[in-house]
């Protein structure tokens, strides 16, 4: 029951929404980028610049897809994108990918090279079940990247698209901005790791690619679920 995501409250509005929910145990995180992580991050850079460089950001198709899907929560503000939008729009701004850690650079490199929304938490500060919904009254979220002298604690609007455990939000707008509480740290041991499709990409690669760098780099041996409207609620 812990173990186990479920997409069915917004399966019906988001049809093509496809969520890879992966159970990464046993990890050893360095908190420096490995050497070998850090080439190939600089190789999958060179690569979105090579193939979406001078492309309009709505045009790229695993971003314009979740413009759509703002849109369909009610989201109209252009300063609020989704986590891949800001990330290649960085890249092919020559901004490199930030090195946090070893495990949440892998991560960003999944993302990037596949251009899905990637995120994960440290499954010891969680409680499970886990579901993408819709916000409900009571709903805590501690903002991750608020800046200094701004409140942390920014709760979502009623009716937003949002990632939760059985505490509070993880996730704001649907995959936004991530949950200060949660964050994976090198003392991370286990973590719950999703990738999110909605009707582009080849979700199968980027979950092979993640299990790949994950056990390269952090040691962890991984299990995944594929939540879709066909079968909304699923455990690893």
């Amino acid at each position: 029951m812990h173990m186990q995501l479920s997409i069915a409250e917004i399966a019906l509005l988001f049809p093509e929404a496809r969520i890879a929910f992966i159970i990464a145990e046993n990890l050893s995180i360095p908190q420096e980028r490995p050497a070998a992580l850090d080439a190939l991050i600089a190789e999958r850079e060179a690569a979105c610049r090579a193939r979406w460089g001078g492309t309009e950001l709505s045009e790229i198709p695993g971003v314009a897809v979740w413009r759509a899907a703002y849109k369909g929560f009610g989201i109209k503000k252009t300063s609020y994108r989704c986590s891949v939008e800001r990330i290649v729009k960085n890249v092919l701004a020559e901004r490199p990918l930030p090195r946090i850690n070893a495990f949440v650079d892998a991560y960003n490199a999944v993302s990037l090279g596949h251009v899905f929304c990637v995120g994960a938490d440290d499954l010891d500060r969680c409680e499970g079940p886990f579901a993408f919904r819709f916000s409900k009254p009571g709903d805590g979220f501690i903002d991750m990247a608020a800046e200094p002298g701004e409140d942390p604690n920014d709760p979502p609007k009623e009716g937003e698209v949002v990632y939760a455990d059985a505490r509070h939000v993880l996730c704001r707008r649907w995959n936004w901005r991530q949950d200060a509480r949660t964050v994976i740290t090198p003392a991370t041991r286990r973590a719950v790791v999703t990738i999110q499709s909605n009707g582009q990409g080849d979700l199968d690669a980027a979950v092979a690619d993640l299990f790949d760098l994950l056990g390269r780099f952090c040691g962890a041996t991984c299990r995944v679920a594929v939540a879709e409207s066909g079968t909304p609620v699923v455990a690893p």
